[in-house]
């Protein structure tokens, strides 16, 4: 796989720190207050992971001083058995037949962490082998967990929460209609040079997918503030991916096909068509939010678009 450069983090430091200070100054006066919770989403393969390691090393840094834990939203996808099972109760939606999309994640698991970590209590962090069973995933065994906020070492002060549908929101059911018709007229009118994924799946697959997404909602209303890597184009995805499961399989031995690769993208590509245009305009705007009347919410999102290359072309401030 080709060496991602970090350049988003010049970026996203200063950001962070600017969001971290109000924070602090939010909680001055509480001795128990609650950690900093960063989201962090973006398309797989786009340099998530670099990104995250070195704001982690920063944060950490004698400089600041933070305590920081990493939680990928990665690592409460439902045991490999609870995936086959979700499969075989829905064996006709193509979007549920391995794990990604929303439905596919242990949510009870990821809110007891959190809530556990906005007490300051001691937290297993979930961990996910991704290739365990060929490619087909499975939770690591809790003993294995990383535990923090154990007697004696510091407190985190900041959670990075990463994953590819971090920030998701759930559409209206008129939105969705409106967005899956203009997809599947796309497909008939464009024929063979129709590249994308929704136009191929029925209405009732996606209306699973939103309807889990408003139980997501739970984590991401706890977030502080998001950071957002976009692509210049989704596509991009496909051979992003493929780069990430060669570099697993020369590192275990084990993983999917570059055929196996591809049908994986497929089935949660329709998600990407679905709900980056509500991520790009804000998670936290009041207009997304329906039962939101808060008007702090500009300013704690940040948006950063990159080339094939992973190179950051864009930066936006929501």
């Amino acid at each position: 796989m080709p060496e991602v450069i970090d350049d988003k983090s010049q970026h996203c430091i200063p950001f962070l720190l600017n969001r971290l200070k109000a924070h602090q100054a939010r909680y001055a006066s509480d001795p128990d207050a609650p950690p900093f919770f960063l989201g962090l989403n973006g398309v797989q393969g786009a340099g998530k992971t670099v990104l995250v390691s070195e704001l982690q090393k920063a944060l950490r840094s004698p400089q600041y001083s933070l305590s920081t834990v990493i939680f990928s939203l990665d690592d409460i996808y439902l045991t490999h058995a609870d995936q086959l099972a979700l499969a075989k109760s829905h064996p006709n939606n193509p979007l549920l037949q391995h794990r990604g999309q929303p439905s596919t994640h242990d949510l009870r698991l990821g809110k007891r962490v959190f809530e556990s970590l906005r007490a300051n209590r001691p937290t297993a962090i979930p961990q996910y082998d991704k290739s365990a069973f060929a490619g087909q995933g499975d939770r690591v065994p809790e003993a294995q967990w990383e535990v923090v906020n154990t007697e004696g070492s510091e407190t985190i002060k900041v959670v990075i929460f990463e994953g590819w549908c971090v920030g998701f929101r759930p559409l209206d059911d008129d939105v969705l209609r409106q967005k899956w018709n203009a997809a599947v007229e796309q497909k008939v009118q464009s024929g063979s040079g129709y590249d994308g994924r929704l136009g191929y799946v029925k209405l009732e697959d996606v209306q699973v997918i939103n309807d889990a997404l408003r139980e997501y909602d739970g984590l991401t209303d706890q977030l502080d503030t998001l950071i957002h890597i976009d692509a210049q184009n989704t596509r991009f995805v496909y051979d992003w991916r493929q780069e990430q499961e060669r570099t697993l399989r020369a590192a275990k031995g084990t993983g999917m096909t570059e055929e196996q690769v591809n049908r994986f993208v497929d089935g949660y590509y329709p998600s990407y068509e679905l709900f980056t245009e509500t991520l790009r305009k804000g998670v936290f705007a009041s207009e997304t939010i329906a039962t939101s009347k808060s008007s702090d919410w500009q300013g704690r999102q940040l948006r950063l678009v990159v080339d094939k290359n992973r190179r950051v072309q864009e930066v936006i401030q929501i």
